[in-house]
């Protein structure tokens, strides 16, 4: 029996607010944690479809098959702690429902649970929004399984190269796959490693966008998840627990008599094929291996180890006892939510995260913490030996490419600016190609026109006859006032209007700091989106060097804006390979606004405008610097020129 309720969810009070890795429950108020750990409750489940075409369907409790219906979540594996990891949610049902089946691909499916609390009225929470995969028609029922959002992640990228922080990848990854962003950048750029600049280079195993999301989880020490409002979110692992679990709660449970905890991060550097090893002091836990990371090859070696260290520091707060345990349920847990348990062999001062989590529907939840034991854990160096399955290095005359993708948008106006940067390095001297796509929204500034309409204007003859008579006096001959034959006139009207005119948008190439000169390709457009390809062949490059290729564009007669991922690049040839290491140079670039002269008389005596400049930064190295200059005082000038009149000097 379930009372009927409105299943749109309803306001509930926040329980507490956690810190950052401290939990995830889902905010549910007092009344419902006391109602949901009682010895009985009152409870029962609806859920929502609503297809592609917009069509819904609302379904309750009696239309569920008993016993049909799971909600299963983790974010390990089935044996020891991961991080990065990118699982997606799945969702079973079993419905005593005649809706057509091929209505519902890419359906989207809600389901809510609805908990009855002191004074009789019912909290509401959501569990989760899910897009159907399959619907299959049985005799009397309908099976649907479906996943959350994480399986839209699962689309081909590029491995095109990219430069930009975490939150800059996450936004192209979301922009990319139509999921929404649950935390915003401020939040994660607070977090360790946050504000670090991050490369994706063309020399990866990177095959999706989900793939993306493992290295940035990695970097920011969490784990992605699709929250219950269909938001991707990164977690992170916390040693506060938000919920005790006591023995009356348990069906069953076992614990592990050990504990999990990591003192070190391995990471494998492609360049050197060396497992660079960080580690806490004492170094007596487990290792995680962060395996090869993109986002990690690339860098000074304090660079990496301050990017390393963050890691294991976020690592360092997992402290938890594996156990396995079938419990009375409860809905607001979540993945990552940090547990303790009493009773039987339970030891209270003891944690445990939830790694995977499984909901019957109208049954038991099932909850999990793995880990591995850090006195079973092999041994390892600290000075690891070159690792075995990374990739070879690169043959001699095989085709290369190097790819680039913007991470962050950008809006170009009348200078030159750099939109793409690519460095590559051959091991023969050989020939590359340079092709790249551009799709910008181009604002033109707008024209002013103006004419003048002339023409004549023909006034008719008036007959005599039809001339005004004096009312009094008929007699009287009529007054003519004016000609009265057909005249023609000419008029002229000024006229002016503003239309949409046409922006010129310039495109230049650099090689090695060298500009090429003639080939500039330009385009004059409207107002509106255009797309232009590029194209040059780049002769005569040197082996075993680090050669740069830049694109710089410019935009005159308005304003040309790029999206993030509109501007993609690719240099290709034989025998490339890895890119080298940083050379030690910096290319530090200034603009200086123009500025005017007086008018040179005595009373405008010649004075030169005060420069005051400050100049600011940042490697492509990840390692941020600044610098500053200020200029003030008198400042001499070399030479300077005025015109004289000799004829009016000499009288």
């Amino acid at each position: 029996m379930y009372k009927e309720s409105n299943f749109e969810g309803i306001g509930r009070p926040v329980l507490f607010s956690c810190p950052e890795g401290g939990g995830h429950l889902y905010p549910v108020s007092s009344a419902f944690l006391n109602a949901v750990k009682a010895n009985t409750r009152k409870y029962y489940w609806t859920g929502r479809i609503t297809t592609t075409a917009g069509t819904v369907y609302n379904f309750d409790q009696e239309d569920m098959v008993k016993g049909s219906g799971y909600i299963t979540s983790q974010c390990c594996g089935s044996t020891e702690i991961e991080l990065g990891t990118v699982y997606a949610a799945e969702m079973g049902i079993s419905l005593f429902s005649e809706i057509n089946r091929y209505t519902l691909e890419d359906a989207i499916v809600e389901l809510f649970y609805h908990l009855q609390i002191a004074g009789g009225t019912y909290e509401t929470i959501p569990m989760g929004i899910f897009e159907v995969s399959e619907a299959n028609r049985k005799a009397k029922c309908l099976e649907i399984k479906a996943y959350d959002y994480m399986v839209r992640f699962e689309k081909a990228f590029s491995a095109l190269e990219s430069i930009g922080n975490a939150y800059d990848f996450m936004v192209l990854c979301s922009n990319a796959c139509e999921v929404t962003l649950a935390q915003d950048r401020a939040t994660v750029e607070a977090m360790p490693n946050g504000t670090e600049n991050l490369s994706i280079y063309s020399d990866n195993d990177i095959e999706t966008y989900r793939d993306v999301l493992f290295y940035v989880g990695q970097v920011l020490g969490g784990f992605f998840v699709i929250n219950r409002a269909g938001e991707l979110e990164l977690r992170k692992y916390g040693n506060t627990p938000v919920l005790l679990v006591e023995r009356k709660h348990r069906f069953s449970s076992s614990f592990s008599d050990f504990i999990t905890r990591y003192t070190a991060v391995s990471s494998t550097n492609l360049r050197t094929q060396i497992a660079e090893y960080y580690a806490l002091d004492p170094d007596d836990g487990l290792t995680m291996n962060l395996g090869v990371n993109p986002l990690l090859q690339f860098g000074l070696e304090e660079t990496r180890r301050t990017l390393c260290e963050n890691i294991l520091n976020d690592l360092a707060v997992i402290n938890y006892v594996p156990f396995d345990s079938d419990t009375i349920g409860n809905p607001a847990l979540d993945v990552g939510d940090i547990l303790s348990f009493s009773g039987g062999q339970a030891d209270v001062t003891k944690y445990a995260c939830i790694t995977s989590n499984s909901i019957k529907i109208g049954g038991r939840q099932s909850i999990k913490c793995v880990g591995k034991n850090p006195k079973l854990s092999q041994a390892k160096s600290k000075n690891d030996k070159n690792i075995s399955g990374l990739l070879a290095q690169i043959e001699a005359g095989k085709i290369g490419i190097h790819t680039f993708t913007n991470a962050s948008a950008f809006t170009v106006q009348n200078v030159d600016t750099k939109i793409i940067s690519i460095e590559f390095a051959t091991t023969e001297a050989n020939h590359a190609q340079f092709f790249g796509q551009v799709i910008m929204d181009v604002t033109a500034q707008p024209v002013t026109r103006s004419v003048t309409a002339s023409g004549d204007v023909v006034i008719p003859s008036v007959p005599v006859d039809d001339l005004p008579v004096d009312p009094d006096d008929p007699e009287e001959e009529p007054v003519v006032i004016g000609n009265t034959e057909e005249q023609t006139i000419t008029v002229s009207l000024p006229m002016s209007w503003q239309e949409d005119g046409h922006a010129d948008v310039i495109f230049s190439f650099e090689f090695n700091n060298q500009m090429i000169p003639v080939h500039y390709p330009q385009e004059n457009w409207h107002s509106g989106r255009h797309t232009i390809l590029l194209y040059y062949p780049i002769e005569n490059v040197v082996p075993n060097y680090t050669n740069i290729f830049n694109v710089y564009m410019r935009c005159e007669g308005g304003t040309a804006a790029v999206d993030t991922g509109f501007c993609i690049a690719s240099i290709s040839g034989q025998s490339m390979g890895a890119s080298a290491a940083w050379d030690g140079r910096i290319d530090v670039e200034e603009y200086i606004d123009l500025f005017h002269f007086n008018d040179g008389t005595r009373d405008g005596r010649i004075v030169m405008k005060g420069i005051s400049e400050d100049v600011a930064y940042r490697l492509i190295e990840k390692m941020e610097r600044s610098y500053s200059d200020v200029k003030s005082g008198r400042s001499a000038i070399g030479a300077f020129a005025m015109p004289i009149d000799l004829n009016a000097s000499n009288s």
